[in-house]
């Protein structure tokens, strides 16, 4: 049987919902599950054959704990842990709570604001929703800051590569890591800056999006310390799907961070890097304008993985 993962290497597309529930200990737990991976599988079915050129998909994760309590396959996938916080000396990437986590997208609202209902339904006797974001695309696939976001991401098989694990851990081959975190973002601030401040910042020119050359780039800028490499000089990538989301009323506006990897220790080098710096003390910028609040690390099993969790 051929390996089918879930659409973690799908593009961005205009709408988005992010959904993060805890579990409890309810003795219909694990007949919910069953029904809950069943629904996913039915959910993406439909929307396929219903609306084929929507690019509608619903992707879930399950946290450590949640697979624990579960009572999912052992051993785990290799490197599902709690995530821990990495504390530097200014900023901190937090560690928040989550078993499951639900990636829904689509150009029309509509499709994925039903998927986010069902979804809801069935698990409202089994476990609390501990936070939704709905999200958008801004302009031509900018951040609120107003920079293009997900400029570097892979294309093509790269986009394969980096997301999804291979042969390393063929138990869990075709799935993926999934780390999420929610950034609020200062716009005070950060419209306090100039332009050419703003570029600094990130490392690209605000306009047309050309990352700057090395001897003009700021060591500490997001380019410099987001984009890493491996041992022996190897690029390594992880799949974003970031989405802006805001409340213009409330003046909250800010980024939801969301990365698809073949391995969580490239996502955690690119945020030691960020939040501790390159070398220590030199942190991302970026984070003085932009804190996160939540961050939680999910694994997300292949299709075929969620029918045979589907009983």
């Amino acid at each position: 049987m051929s390996i089918e993962s879930q659409n973690v290497t799908d593009y961005p597309n205009s709408n988005t919902i992010f959904m993060v529930w805890k579990l409890n200990d309810s003795p219909q737990l694990k007949d919910v599950f069953q029904q809950l991976c069943a629904l996913v599988l039915n959910l993406n079915n439909s929307a396929f054959n219903r609306f084929p050129d929507s690019r509608a998909s619903c992707v879930m994760g399950i946290g450590g704990e949640g697979w624990e309590k579960l009572e999912l396959p052992k051993p785990l996938p290799k490197e599902l842990i709690s995530f821990e916080e990495i504390k530097g000396v200014k900023h901190t990437a937090v560690s928040t709570p989550g078993d499951l986590h639900f990636h829904l997208r689509a150009d029309n609202k509509s499709l994925i604001f039903d998927m986010a209902i069902e979804i809801s339904k069935l698990l409202s006797s089994v476990a609390e929703s501990i936070l939704e974001i709905h999200g958008f695309k801004y302009w031509d696939a900018r951040s609120i800051l107003g920079f293009v976001d997900g400029t570097e991401n892979p294309h093509g098989e790269d986009r394969d590569y980096f997301a999804k694990i291979g042969d390393e851990d063929l138990q869990y081959k075709g799935g993926s890591y999934l780390f999420v975190q929610k950034y609020l973002h200062n716009m005070d601030a950060w419209k306090g800056l100039s332009t050419e401040e703003q570029e600094r910042v990130i490392g690209r020119s605000k306009e047309k999006d050309i990352e700057m050359s090395d001897s003009v780039k700021p060591s500490n800028s997001h380019i410099a310390l987001a984009n890493i490499e491996g041992e022996n000089g190897e690029e390594l990538k992880i799949v974003r799907d970031n989405m802006p989301f805001g409340s213009p009323s409330s003046n909250e506006f800010g980024t939801y961070f969301i990365a698809y990897s073949s391995t969580f220790s490239t996502t955690k080098k690119m945020l030691t890097n960020m939040f501790i710096g390159d070398p220590p003390g030199n942190y991302d910028r970026i984070l003085d304008f932009s804190t996160a609040i939540t961050g939680t690390l999910f694994f997300v099993p292949t299709r075929n993985m969620l029918d045979e969790f589907s009983g």
